[in-house]
């Protein structure tokens, strides 16, 4: 799906990220995981296009290199959930999630384009939300709408469909935490593909294919949630000790810190 080679990135001076390495099949979950400052946010943003590395480095997306992607096919192709959105939208919930659907119209709406708006709502449970004003929503209200807006934008007919999403989990309760997850595990069973900055290491144990894990703008390990959730790399990683164990019920790696 997207595959890219040593990815360097300064920002004043500053190195961000050092000779990354990504490659991400079609179907699969990747999540991406690390202390505060490690470089999660910026790989991201360097992956969907949205900042430029310091040397040409060509990412390649579905086989061709990403920067000769129009826009507007792009853009039916992967959408992007932020983990900074703007907190004054004048508008009311539904017509947010509308401009998820912005590249399928010119000035007026279609009725698939509103079926899909319905539907984003549905899966994000803020349909009862839609004629409330954006600005009146709590953090985590705020967080759901702005998912069914991406989800809405991919809502389409074209084959291998790509999401990013940074810290989609923020402000979550616990509930809507496991939904915005099992949401996002359903779209890659479909052979779609998504990238997730997640902080919560036991939820990307339990939903993700693929961990990678970074610390200093560098790759620290990657595979799978077993291979590199180890009681070493995470301690290490973190700086913080912590004890590895199974999930009584999924048998899914769990971490324990402290």
């Amino acid at each position: 799906m997207i595959k890219a080679h040593q990815i360097n990135y300064q920002n004043q001076k500053v190195s961000i990220l050092n000779g990354v390495d990504i490659n991400v099949g079609y179907g699969e979950f990747l999540a991406i995981v690390g202390p505060n400052g490690a470089g999660k946010s910026s790989l991201l943003n360097v992956l969907a296009n949205e900042i430029k590395t310091d040397k040409k480095q060509d990412i390649f997306f579905k086989e061709k290199i990403l920067s000769t992607w129009s826009l507007e096919e792009l853009a039916r192709h992967k959408a992007k959930f932020s983990q900074h959105n703007a907190q004054d939208i004048p508008l009311v919930v539904k017509d947010v999630v509308m401009m998820g659907r912005y590249p399928y119209f010119n000035s007026q709406p279609h009725s698939e384009d509103v079926k899909s708006a319905e539907k984003s709502m549905a899966e994000t449970d803020v349909t009862h939300l839609q004629n409330r004003d954006y600005n009146s929503l709590s953090g985590g209200e705020k967080q759901r709408v702005h998912l069914a807006r991406v989800l809405a934008q991919l809502d389409n007919d074209v084959a291998h469909r790509l999401l990013f999403l940074d810290e989609p989990l923020n402000n979550l309760d616990i509930k809507h935490q496991y939904k915005t997850l099992e949401l996002i595990k359903k779209f890659t069973q479909q052979n779609n593909s998504a990238i997730v900055v997640l902080h919560d290491l036991n939820l990307a144990a339990r939903f993700a294919d693929k961990i990678l894990l970074m610390g200093n703008g560098e790759v620290l390990s990657y595979g799978s949630p077993s291979e590199v959730f180890t009681q070493d790399m995470i301690s290490s990683a973190y700086n913080f000790p912590c004890t590895i164990c199974k999930h009584p019920v999924h048998q899914d790696t769990m971490i324990l810190f402290g």
